[in-house]
This record gives C-alpha cells, structure tokens and sequence, in this order.
C-alpha cells in the first residue's frame, strides 16, 4: 500500500505542478505555481480558500487511485454486488459477507427449519478482509426461499438480514423480515437496452410509488406503470424521480431509514416489476432518477447494518459521530475502504441491474459538516472552509460522481444540499464535487416565507426576480416550488397555504369565493414565474401540480395507521365539475411550451423592467417574454415595456378561463409596438399590455 501511495503523490505532483527548478529560456530557475482550478478561477472570491479546495480536489484524487491501485478505473472497483450477496451457480448458490468481527455465521430459513447446522456453516475466506462464504447446494434452497444469518461473536449472537441481499420480504402476519432467494427462471428482458436522458430542460416528477394511487392503501410498481406513467406522460414532464425505492422497515419513515441498501422495497413489488416500470418509463422517453439514500441508515440490528458482527462500527462512525443527532439514524464512516466499496457498489448496481438514470442524493448537507449543518450559519465562504468539513464524507460524493458518470456517461446526479457549498455541481476535474444540478433549496423556502409573512401588496418584484435567479454562475440547479418537504403532516403545501379549508367547500365551479380566486392565481403565478427562471431543471411532486388539498401523512398509531393521507386523489383533477383541473391543465400547458424551446434553461434571463410599487416586473429569455402583475388590487392599462420592434402574439395566459382565470385578455390579438423616435435608433419601441390583477403571460415576437 505504502508503495501505491508513493507513486500516486509522484504521479499527482507532475500534472499539477510545472517541475521546480526547471530553467528557462535563459537558463535561469524559475518557481512554477500549481495549476489553478477551474472552480477557484470562475469565482475570485474562492482565491483566498484555494489551498483548502486544492487539498479537497488532491484527497480525492489520491483516494480514488488508492482504491484502484492506480488504474483509476472506478467502475471496476465497484462491483462488489457481484461478488458478496447470494449468487447462483452451476450446482447451487454461492453466499458471501463482510463480517470481520464475527466468529461463526450460520445460514438458516425455510429448506432448513431455521436451525444452525454446520452444514450451514459459513467459512472465513482467507485473505478476504473479513469476508465470509457458502456453497449452498440443497435443491430446497431456491428462487423464493426464505433465508437469514445468524452471526455469532466474541459475547453474543444475532438474526440479521445480509448487507448484500437483494431481495427482502415482510411476512404479513408476523411483520418480520427475511432475506429470499430472487432468481426466476427466466431474467428480465429490457425492451429498451439503452435511453438518453432528455435534460433539455430537465422536467422533474417526484414520486413515491406506494401512495401514487386514489386507493387508502399501498400501491405498487405495476399499478404506477399502468396508471401513473401515462399520467406524468401527458404532463409532459420527461423525468420521475422516485422516493423509497431502497428497502426500509418503517413505511411511514417515507424510504430514508434503509436497512436493505441493495433491495428494490418489496412492499410495491417484485424486482422485476420494477424493471418493468422503468423499461415503460423508457419507452415514453421518461428518465428515471432514483432518491438514493448514503447519508444515513436505520438503527435497527436485526434488518439493517447497525451491529451487524457485534462490532457497532463495522459501517458506521465512533463515538458521538456514529448518531444522527436530529434523524435517529446512524452515520456511515466513509473514511473506510470497505464503505467506500459497499456504497460504490450500490451506485453501480442500481444503474447496471436496475437501469436507472440517475440518483437524487439525500441529505448531502449532512454529510458535508461533522456538524451537519445544524445549527450552522453559512453567511461567507470562510463558513464553507473553516475545518468543520468531513473531507472523508466530500471524497466518497466525489468519487461516486465520478463512477456514476463513468459507468454512464449521461447519467443525472443531483445533490440535495441547502448550504450553498460551492462545487457541488461543477465536475470533479474542474475542482467540484461532480454532480450534474443541485437542488435549489432556497426558492421553496422563499416562497413560504412571504405567503406566511407578508400581505400580498407587500410582495415585492425585484426580491422575487432576485430569489429564483440567485445562483452560481458555472452551476445548474432544480428549481422547484414545493416538492414532498412542504407535502408531509406538520407543514403544508402552498395551495394549502393559500387557501385552507375554502378547498373542502368553495373549489367547485360556480362557488368560488375571493379566497380561492386568490390561491388559484397565485398558484399559476407562482409555478411560472419558478419554472421560466430555471438555468437547469425544475421539480414537481405529484398531485402538487393540480393543487393536490391534503398533507402526506403515512399510516402510524397516531392516526389509527390509516392511509388516508397516504394517497393521491386523481379523481379530483380528473373531475370537471371542480377547479383542480384548472391548475393542472395550466401547469400542462406551461410545460408543453417550454419544451418546444430547446436548450430554454440555457438562455439568459434578460430584465426588462420591475417596479415594486406597481408590483409588475418583466424579462426576455430568448424569443419568450414573461410579464408579471403581482398587485392584488390594482389592474394596469397600456402598461409600457421597451422591447424590440415588431408584432407580439401571446402564447400563455395565467387568466386565461380555460386556467380558473376571468379572461379579460383577447389572447388573439397581436400587440405591436409604438414607435417612439428616442428608441428608434436601438430598434426598440414600447409594448403597451393591458395587466390584469395577480395575472401573468407569455408572449413573442414574431417573425418579420
């Protein structure tokens, strides 16, 4: 090892560093510096931290040729999932774990009455770490078999589940969990090998596949290919991103306490029931983007990895890091090999056997700060680089960006992170951490904040413009107004906000009051102004679109464990006789026109004009031209915007009545501008639009 490390500092000096001592042209000596970053010279203000960001860049940089023995082939490195868990053979099954600190491990289940046998007995592989191994060659062990370990060490012993098992059952009556043998027959066959993601822009729709259908119950991997898919089809978003897929015992923890981290949730399905549902997607062009969860995982011992071998920190940190202080979790210790390779592994698994497109990963602002983030004020960059980093946490992103992009070129990896770390979403050769967007995790804040805070003529145009395109220059990010945060029980969603309990008794046609006038406009505003700002993608979480009127609230004692709340109710945006299909056939209609502009996030947002006592503010981006009236009380005539010549049509109308709007627009008319011989000269004149209260529109101008 020490070997490896000599020449991986050798080999790293040399690209970054020109060789000191070098002479030059007249032969003298000349110092050469090393090679600046790409992140540290896109931001000045990085400059006086480039020694902490430069020692980031080089850790990883070391650790991933550590971990390769120099090929940096990370790909290779990660494929642990093909070598531990259960594997069938010629003669049977082979099954293998990393359990160093145990003393014994005995296979049980179902073809062997769940009795320790040593015929059963696992060996310890020699040279193998701490890895154990099985041949399994009972004719009664087989594709549905129920099975476990049971591991004994030094004081103790204990049922537990294998850290590699890819597929985990609930026995219905008992609740308990087991291991079962996944190997039909037949394999899967992909109806389609390969699908490039469509990110131009990304369209995001969040789900979760057990409370995806109406029914007060959980639904399932088939249920949400035949009934949903069509659905986000038809919205035209081009990306799911689905929760809870990785297997967790408590359904109401919403899929972030794993226990299983190679197990697809059985709870919904078959693993081929899932392939499927991602082979439909592909074939709608649908990307599908897996929640993946590395930042924590379940406490639990006897399905998870808490005490696996009686060693309490064979995955985790020690001492007080070893618990989540706010989630009741426990910590991965990334700082060892064995995590590295457990957790890469499981990246490339789920892109290789599952064909995901990508992951969303969870809780990196945890993962960045011994702290957390927690109680953490991040006001300057100096906050960013002030030794509370878990360097060993920022390489394992590092280097899982780097797999996931090398095992797929056009993979999308998305970091939910609310700090504003800077590089997050700028590539690891460029001094970043390698993910393709990060989350914009300010803008749904923002938005709560001032529906809570501020009366409506208090809503300012210059804050708004400046909230949704505050943002890193050489970073793409999600916009989104609400995803499943604002859904959950104990928060509410803004339509909840909006309106209240008006949505149980006014949101049918013909019965609307001012209240509920109020939130459907805000609501269309709100969601247009969000998505026509975004500089990489946006995200809806379903139902959210049609002003879905209810909290998520899993089954638990505190609700009787109902599903009540654990469902979405398609009928009611399916119903015509209420108003909720006016907010989805608008967000319908926002959507088909952005997509008809390619590479739309990539055009800049240009101002046109904003004034916060009118509470209107306007912007160009490319031929589109967005106008917004914020005001709650007052309507504007002939309201002047300069804008290049020409004719202007409208293509969307947030007060258009087929939207819940009243209409006072004639969409069909094309506005001209007036010539005013001060603008003459830079081709530019005024378009005057009549701007009806909380009302907004698209326009452009059309072809000469």
């Amino acid at each position: 090892m020490a070997r490896t490390k000599a020449k991986v500092s050798e080999k790293e000096t040399k690209k970054s560093t020109k060789k000191k001592g070098a002479a030059n042209a007249k032969g003298k000596k000349v110092v050469q510096e090393p090679e600046v970053l790409r992140l540290i010279r896109n931001d000045s203000g990085l400059q006086d931290f480039a020694d902490a960001i430069n020692g980031r860049h080089a850790q990883a940089v070391y650790k991933m040729a550590e971990l390769t023995g120099g090929t940096n082939n990370l790909s290779e490195f990660a494929t642990g999932y093909l070598y531990f868990g259960l594997h069938k053979t010629e003669d049977g099954f082979i099954l293998r774990e990393w359990a160093p600190n145990a003393t014994e491990i005995y296979v049980v289940g179902d073809f062997n009455k769940w009795t320790e046998s040593p015929r059963y007995a696992m060996k310890r592989v020699k040279g193998g770490n701490g890895s154990w191994e099985i041949k399994i060659k009972n004719k009664s062990f087989k594709h549905g078999s129920l099975y476990k370990l049971i591991v004994h060490w030094e004081g103790g012993q204990g049922e537990r589940i294998p850290a590699w098992a890819n597929r985990v059952v609930q026995d219905e009556q008992t609740h308990i969990f087991s291991a079962q043998v996944w190997c039909p027959e037949e394999a899967y066959q992909w109806k389609v090998e390969k699908f490039r993601p469509a990110t131009n822009p990304l369209l995001i729709y969040e789900c979760h596949i057990g409370m995806a259908q109406d029914k007060e119950g959980i639904g399932t991997y088939t249920e949400f290919r035949d009934n949903i898919l069509p659905r986000v089809a038809a919205d035209g978003y081009n990306c799911i991103q689905i929760m809870a897929i990785q297997e967790h015992p408590y359904y109401g923890s919403f899929g972030y306490h794993v226990s299983s981290f190679f197990a697809p949730s059985s709870r919904f399905g078959t693993p081929d029931e899932l392939k499927s549902l991602v082979d439909k997607a592909h074939s709608m062009g649908i990307a599908v983007v897996m929640d993946i969860v590395h930042s924590h995982a379940v406490k639990n011992e006897v399905e998870g990895l808490a005490n696996f071998a009686g060693d309490p920190c064979q995955y985790f940190n020690k001492g007080d890091r070893r618990e989540h202080p706010a989630w009741d979790s426990l910590c991965f210790d990334y700082g060892k090999n064995e995590v590295l390779h457990f957790l890469l592994s499981n990246c490339k698994y789920w892109l290789e056997e599952f064909h995901f497109d990508g992951f969303r990963f969870d809780g990196v602002t945890s993962m960045l700060y011994y702290s957390h983030g927690l109680g953490e004020s991040f006001m300057s960059y100096g906050d960013y680089y002030n030794g509370h980093q878990d360097g060993d946490a920022i390489t394992y992103l590092t280097l899982a960006n780097e797999l996931i992009h090398s095992v797929n070129k056009n993979a999308i990896t998305i970091a939910e992170e609310v700090s504003g770390m800077p590089g997050l979403a700028v590539p690891m050769k460029d001094g970043g951490y390698g993910f393709n967007y990060r989350l914009a995790m300010n803008i749904p804040d923002y938005w709560i904040k001032i529906i809570k805070e501020l009366r409506d003529e208090d809503w300012k145009p210059s804050s708004i413009l400046w909230e949704l395109t505050n943002r890193r220059r050489d970073e793409k990010t999600i916009s989104y107004c609400e995803s499943h945060d604002q859904a959950l029980v104990g928060d509410k969603t803004i339509i909840f906000r909006l309106i209240d309990s008006d949505m149980y008794w006014h949101f049918k046609k013909g019965d609307e009051n001012s209240n509920v006038n109020r939130g459907i406009a805000l609501h269309k505003m709100i969601r247009l102004a969000t998505l026509s700002t975004i500089n990489g993608g946006y995200l809806n979480f379903m139902g959210n679109e049609f002003g879905h009127p209810e909290w998520v609230d899993f089954p638990r004692e505190g609700n009787g464990w109902s599903y009540k709340y654990a469902r979405r109710q398609w009928n009611l945006v399916d119903n015509k006789e209420l108003c909720y299909h006016y907010l989805g056939d608008f967000d319908q209609a926002m959507i088909k026109l952005l997509k008809k502009y390619k590479s739309f996030e990539k055009q800049a947002v240009v101002e046109i004009w904003h004034n916060d006592g009118d509470q209107v503010f306007a912007f160009r981006r490319g031929d589109l031209l967005f106008f917004f009236n914020f005001s709650p009380f007052s309507s504007y005539c002939d309201y002047g915007f300069m804008v290049e010549t020409g004719a202007y049509e409208y293509l969307l109308n947030t007060d258009d009545p087929a939207f819940g709007g009243n209409g006072f627009n004639d969409d069909k008319l094309i506005h001209y501008t007036v010539y005013d011989r001060d603008l003459a000269r830079d081709n530019k004149g005024w378009l005057k639009l009549y701007l009806p209260t909380r009302t907004a529109c698209v326009l452009r101008r059309m072809k000469d």
